[in-house]
Formats: structure tokens, C-alpha cells, sequence
């Protein structure tokens, strides 16, 4: 790493530590906690994704400076109750690689190019430094675990339902996934009109469950498909709003129907003439 590069990075370290000074900092960065700054933990890294899946590099490079903001802001923070620092974050990570990595810091007792033969290292490099035996074939609800706390909830529950059914958790046939949600839409239903809020969001989260099986079974990903219904939803709004002269919230909802077909139909034959031009 450059000169120039170091320099950036401790300008932006410098900057940071000045909005969270006691004496003369910002009010809403000195408020926040490691809890509040979570959600935009998250927020920013699907910005990044987002601004990946753009294949827009200015996109890219900003996304991952807010990424790289969280990161200092919450070493910051923790620097100032006493925790960590940011100092003790890079050396941590900078010496996980270099352990993890035999094959480059240390060639002569590990010789390995094969790039599932260097992951397999990895995760009884990770199984040792955490006290477990790397030998010890772990139990599946322990590597399911770790999806529910890495991975977003749609993706974790494909992950698991992937993982489980490769295990045998497996139904014979489609008919009976289709049966499964049935069972779970119908147990859903009932809870709304008759049970608790607890119980109304256990239900609906095995109805979620058993649709991810119907989209496992026919090769579909959960994650992609809703975000595309998203992305459409937003583009039809987006297409209404270019033709109303006055807040959505004034149109009745018949009105609000009829532009919303007209915005369907505009955006499907606009992708249609791009079809037929490509």
C-alpha cells in the first residue's frame, strides 16, 4: 500500500475521530452505539452488492467508502468505551489471513493450489483457532447456524433448506412441497383470525419456509425473485408518477388501479421493443 493510500485512510480515521470528539463533535455520530449502527451495517453492504451488480465502477467505489465508514465509525466507537481500536481490528484480520494462508506465508510446510483443497485448509485452520477438532465431523444444525447469523433471512433459509435436504430432509415428490404449503398457508390463515401476534408471525414465517422449498424444487432463487418484484414495483411507481400532476394519496383506489395497468402494460411493451432491437 502507497504513501497516498495510507494517507487517505488516515484522513478519513482522523475526520471520524473528530465528529465523535465530546468537546466540539457532531451530536447524532456522538449518539450512536454499536446497536444503533447496525442497520447500516447492512444497508451499506447491500449497497455494494447493488452497486456491483450495476457493473457502475464510480457506483462501486462510493458504496464501498460508506461500507469502509461503518467499519471505522463502529471501531471508533468502540475506542471510545474503552473496547478496541481500529489498530487492533486491521492487525487482528492482517494476522488471520497470513495464518490462514500457510500455502503463501509459509510454502515450505504447506504446499497446496487446489482451490478446495486451500478452503478445506481454511476451515481446520478456523476449527483449531476456535478449540474444536478440525477432525470431528460437526453436527448439521451447527453448520446450518452459521447461515442464520451471516446471511440475510431469505438467503439463510435457502441455505438451510439446500443443505437439509442434501442431508435427507427431503420430500419424495413436488406434490408433496405443494401439499406442505397448503398445510402451512391454511395454519397461517387460522392463526390471523384466531391466535396471537407471536403466533401469527411463527405461521407466517413456515408459509415463507415452505414456499423457499416449492422455489428450491424448481431451480428458482427466493432472493433474486423478490427483488425483482421489488425493482418492478418501483419502476410501475416510478411510471405513474411521470403522468400524475398531484400526491398518489389523492387518487381513489379504482383511479390508482387504472394507472397501474396503464404503467404494466407501458413498461411491458418497452421491454418488449428492446427485445426485438437486441
Amino acid at each position: 500500500m502507497n504513501n497516498s493510500v495510507l494517507t487517505s485512510l488516515q484522513q478519513l480515521i482522523e475526520v471520524v475521530a473528530r465528529l465523535r470528539s465530546p468537546e466540539a463533535g457532531c451530536a447524532w455520530d456522538l449518539a450512536q452505539t454499536a446497536e444503533s449502527l447496525s442497520p447500516y451495517v447492512l444497508e451499506e453492504a447491500y449497497e455494494v452488492v447493488d452497486a456491483i451488480r450495476s457493473e457502475d465502477s464510480l457506483a462501486i467505489c462510493e458504496e464501498l467508502g460508506d461500507l469502509l465508514l461503518q467499519v471505522v465509525l463502529l471501531a471508533q466507537v468502540a475506542s471510545d468505551r474503552g473496547q478496541f481500536t481500529l489498530k487492533e481490528v486491521t492487525e487482528g484480520i492482517t494476522q488471520k489471513l497470513i495464518r490462514r494462508h500457510p500455502h503463501i506465508f509459509n510454502p515450505e510446510s504447506n504446499q497446496v493450489n487446489d482451490p478446495a483443497e486451500i478452503a478445506s485448509n481454511w476451515q481446520k485452520i478456523k476449527a483449531i483457532e476456535k478449540g474444536e477438532d478440525p477432525n470431528q465431523i460437526a453436527k448439521l444444525s451447527t453448520k446450518l447456524s452459521k447461515y442464520l447469523r451471516s446471511a440475510p433471512p431469505i438467503v439463510a433459509a435457502t441455505k438451510i433448506s439446500e443443505k437439509a435436504a442434501a442431508q435427507g430432509f427431503e420430500w419424495q415428490s413436488l406434490e408433496q412441497v405443494w401439499a406442505k404449503f397448503d398445510e402451512e398457508l391454511n395454519e397461517f390463515q387460522y392463526a390471523l383470525a384466531n391466535e396471537s401476534k407471536v403466533r401469527q408471525e411463527s405461521e407466517l414465517g413456515d408459509l415463507f419456509f415452505a414456499l423457499i422449498q416449492v422455489a428450491r424444487w424448481q431451480e428458482l432463487d427466493p432472493a433474486t425473485a423478490l427483488h425483482g418484484t421489488s425493482q418492478r414495483f418501483i419502476q410501475r411507481l416510478a411510471a405513474i408518477e411521470q403522468v400524475t400532476d398531484k400526491p398518489l394519496a389523492e387518487y381513489s383506489l379504482a383511479q390508482l388501479e387504472i394507472l397501474w395497468q396503464q404503467a404494466k402494460e407501458k413498461l411491458k411493451s418497452e421491454e418488449f421493443a428492446k427485445l426485438k432491437l437486441s
